[in-house]
């Protein structure tokens, strides 16, 4: 099956988000010593400290959708990768028009980058930080992670 990358309109995304939960993968970064968290520009859980991830694209496999988000949004282009579990967001908020709400689905990756690598954000992160427990300003799935998966 063809990855289907392309952008979906915002009336028929608005639609999808209204009635089915949205598959995604999230990314548990090993850097420095700790774990890699995000500040986030965009809804949901805007301004808040977040785990780097996306939406899957229709045909696009699970590990492959890692390590595209781990270019795309951190500029690392060679990491290894393990699979922790799957968890569930539930969001009173939304990035689109008219859509008060989110359901997310997302599936929760390890991820170690390769050595000498630097992290370049893309632009739906303003900064980032390394810590070895989950701030007290982070966003309650941070710290669901850390419990669920033994971070540190």
């Amino acid at each position: 099956m063809d990855v289907h990358e392309e952008f979906i309109p915002a009336e028929t995304f608005a639609t999808c988000l209204e009635h089915v939960p949205q598959p995604c993968v999230d990314l548990v970064v090993e850097h420095d010593g700790g774990i890699l968290l995000t500040r986030r520009q965009n809804e949901p859980a805007k301004g808040e400290w977040f785990w780097p991830g996306s939406r899957l694209y229709k045909g696009e496999r699970l590990d492959d959708a890692v390590h595209r988000v781990a270019s795309e949004e951190l500029g690392l282009e060679t990491v290894d990768i393990e699979r922790l579990g799957v968890s569930e967001h539930f969001w009173e908020t939304s990035s689109v028009d008219g859509v008060d709400s989110r359901h997310t689905i997302p599936v929760v990756y390890r991820v170690v980058p390769a050595a000498g690598q630097s992290i370049t954000l893309d632009s739906q992160h303003d900064t980032y930080r390394v810590v070895t427990e989950p701030p007290t300003d982070a966003n309650e799935y941070v710290v669901e992670y850390f419990e669920r998966f033994d971070l540190v």
